[in-house]
C-alpha cells in the first residue's frame, strides 16, 4: 500500500427531508448566494425547501449554471458576488453547480488579473483563499459534493480543463435521496455510469497490497450494477435511490483512491470530446473506457483479469480472453441504462477527432495514465479505437 495522507472535512447531512437544516448549518450572519442550474428546482419543490429553510438569511440567487459549467456564465455571477459583497456561497444542484460554485468560490479571493489563470496555470486553493460554501446535492454523479476537485469549460477556448485543491471542501452537503424522483431517467444513466467510471479510474490499474481499498471499490461497482435496474424503473424505490447517491458520493469523496495507483486518462480524453461535441461527460467516459482498456491491455491484464473475476464471475483460463470478456460485460452494463458506447453514435463528425485531441495533448505535453506511459500518439490510437 503506497504512503498517504487523508483529510476530508465535509459534513454530510443525508436522508430523506433533511433540507430544513440549511437554517442550522449556515451563519446567519452571512451575505449568502445561492447556485442553480437551468430551473428545474423551481418545478419539483427544492427551491421551496430550500426557501423555507434560509428565512432569517440574507441571501439572493443566481441560476443558469448548466451542464459542463461555463467561464462566461460564470464571470457573471462572479461579478455579483463582488458588487453584492458576497461572503458564502450556497449551491443548489448537480456537479456542475457545485464545480461552478468551487470555481467562484476561489475566484472571488483570486488576487490574479484574469480568473482564468487558475485553471490554465492549475492553481490550487488553500483554506484562506476561499470563501466558504456549502451544497445541495439535487442529482448525484459527480462527487462533488464530498471533494476539492471542479471541471470549468470555456466555450470560446473549446476548452475543459480541472483544478482543486484543500481550500474547496464543501463546508457540508445536504444529500436527500427523495430528490431522485424528479430527475429524468437519461441523467440518472449519467449518474451511474459517471460513478462506475470514477472507481474505475481508480482501480483499473494493476493489482495492488491495498486489500480494503480494492474491496471497497468492488463493492461500488457491485452496488451500482444491482440497483440499476431499480433506479432506472419508473415507479421511485427509496432505498435504491438512497444506495445510488451515496455509491456517487463514496466513489469520488477520496477515500478509496489511498494507497492506490490512479489513472485517470479517460477523464482527461473524455473532457476533450464534450468540448468538441458537447457529449454528456458520462457518456465521453463510456466512449473512451473500453477502447483506453483493450489498448493498454498488456500494463493492465492483471487488474483486467481481476475485474473479471470479482465484478463478472469469468473463469477463464486464458488471461486475454478473460479481459476481453470483462471488457465487453462493462460495454453490456452500459448499453443496459441506455449508453452507448461508440463515438460514432453520438457524432456523424468523428473522423479526425482522434487527430485533434492528439495535437491538443501535444501542445500541453500531457503524459497520463498509473505510469505516465500515455502520450499523444497512445492516445490518437485510443481515440480511434472509439470510432
Amino acid at each position: 500500500m503506497l504512503n498517504f495522507e487523508f483529510k476530508n472535512p465535509t459534513k454530510i447531512i443525508f436522508g430523506k427531508g433533511e433540507i430544513h437544516k440549511l437554517a442550522k448549518e449556515i451563519p446567519q450572519n452571512a451575505k449568502l448566494l445561492v447556485l442553480f442550474g437551468g430551473g428545474s428546482i423551481m418545478k419539483n419543490g427544492i427551491y421551496d425547501q430550500v426557501k423555507n429553510a434560509l428565512v432569517g438569511i440574507d441571501w439572493i440567487e443566481f441560476g443558469g449554471i448548466a451542464a459542463n459549467p461555463e467561464y462566461a456564465v460564470l464571470m457573471d455571477a462572479l461579478q455579483i458576488i463582488k458588487e453584492k459583497k458576497i461572503d458564502y456561497l450556497l449551491a443548489v444542484g448537480g456537479g456542475s453547480v457545485i464545480d461552478g460554485t468551487k470555481f467562484l468560490a476561489f475566484a472571488a479571493k483570486y488576487k490574479g488579473n484574469d480568473p482564468w489563470e487558475i485553471l490554465k496555470k492549475s492553481i490550487r486553493a488553500y483554506e484562506d483563499d476561499t470563501l466558504p460554501f456549502a451544497t445541495v446535492l439535487t442529482l448525484p454523479a459527480t462527487g462533488s459534493e464530498m471533494n476539492s476537485g471542479y471541471v470549468i469549460s470555456r466555450k470560446e477556448t473549446k476548452e475543459k480543463l480541472s483544478c482543486g485543491g484543500p481550500g474547496l471542501f464543501p463546508q457540508f452537503s445536504i444529500l436527500d435521496p427523495e430528490v431522485i424522483r424528479s430527475i429524468p431517467k437519461k441523467q440518472i444513466a449519467n449518474g451511474i455510469a459517471d460513478a462506475y467510471s470514477h472507481v474505475l479510474e481508480q482501480y483499473m490499474t494493476f493489482p495492488t497490497s491495498a486489500t480494503l481499498q480494492e474491496r471497497m471499490m468492488e463493492s461500488i461497482m457491485l452496488t451500482l450494477q444491482e440497483i440499476a435496474p431499480k433506479v432506472m424503473q419508473n415507479e421511485f424505490e427509496y432505498e435504491a435511490a438512497a444506495n445510488f447517491m451515496w455509491c456517487c458520493t463514496m466513489a469520488l469523496n477520496g477515500l478509496v483512491s489511498k494507497g492506490v495507483p490512479t489513472d485517470w486518462a479517460v477523464h482527461s480524453i473524455g473532457h476533450e470530446l464534450t468540448a468538441l461535441f458537447g457529449i454528456d461527460h458520462a457518456r465521453t467516459l463510456a466512449i473512451i473506457a473500453p477502447s483506453h482498456y483493450r489498448y493498454n491491455n498488456a500494463n493492465k491484464i492483471g487488474k483486467l483479469c481481476q475485474y473479471a473475476e470479482r465484478i463478472w464471475n469469468i473463469s477463464l483460463e486464458n488471461n486475454n480472453d478473460k479481459a476481453e470478456l470483462g471488457i465487453q460485460k462493462m460495454e453490456t452494463f452500459f448499453h443496459s441504462i441506455g449508453i452507448p458506447t461508440r463515438l460514432s453514435d453520438y457524432t456523424e463528425e468523428y473522423l479526425g477527432t482522434a487527430e485533434k485531441i492528439q495535437q491538443v495533448f501535444t501542445e500541453r505535453k500531457w503524459m497520463l495514465g498509473e505510469r505516465k506511459n500515455i502520450g499523444p500518439n497512445e492516445v490518437l490510437e485510443i481515440v480511434k479505437m472509439s470510432y
